[in-house]
């Protein structure tokens, strides 16, 4: 049997055990291509994350699955920063993804980050000063996020470093994240 007939047969064939290796490889296929498309546009194999809490309302949703670019593809425009109408998920300024503390293995948080501080600026007014340079950011829900992260137990008295951030939010898809927080 010629590769061309063997090829044929694989693409026809009726017996179940072609069938479900041919449908396998087209699902592995689908997924490779999914990911490599990825890295080429977000910068990233798995640029999505499922929205946990209801921190970001009314911007962001529980449930919603949000798309990701690489810190190292963006540049961060904060809330603050006046000299452009940047505007991410209908406010000014970019929401970010980032590990607390740096910390791995730990659920990321996605906030708005508010503004920069330098290494002993304080970090808001009246505030104790940034041990270290960084973004300080807070949740858009006006009702559970009355404070910023750093003045709460998420990020205390601590600014985000740069190292700490996975990527900027790109764009949201409402609901389908559900299923992504069933399984965990």
């Amino acid at each position: 049997m010629t590769l061309q007939e063997s090829f044929h047969t694989f693409r026809t064939s009726e017996n179940f055990w072609i069938s479900l290796t041919r449908d396998l490889v087209s699902v592995l296929l689908a997924v490779m291509a999914f990911a490599v498309i990825s890295q080429i546009v977000f910068g990233m194999w798995t640029p999505m994350v499922a929205v946990e809490s209801g921190s970001m309302e009314p911007h962001m949703q529980i449930g919603d699955i949000i798309f990701i670019k690489s810190i190292d593809r963006a540049q961060i425009i904060t809330n603050n920063d006046t000299s452009t109408e940047h505007i991410k998920f209908k406010m000014q300024g970019d929401v970010i993804l980032y590990r607390p503390h740096g910390q791995e293995g730990v659920t990321p948080i996605i906030h708005r980050a508010m503004y920069y501080v330098e290494e002993g600026e304080t970090m808001w007014f009246n505030g104790p000063v940034a041990p270290h340079s960084g973004y300080v950011t807070k949740g858009d829900n006006i009702r559970t996020n009355i404070y910023f992260d750093q003045q709460g137990q998420i990020s205390q008295y601590e600014p985000i470093k740069e190292e700490w951030i996975i990527g900027t939010a790109q764009f949201r898809i409402p609901y389908v994240g559900y299923l992504r927080l069933l399984i965990s």
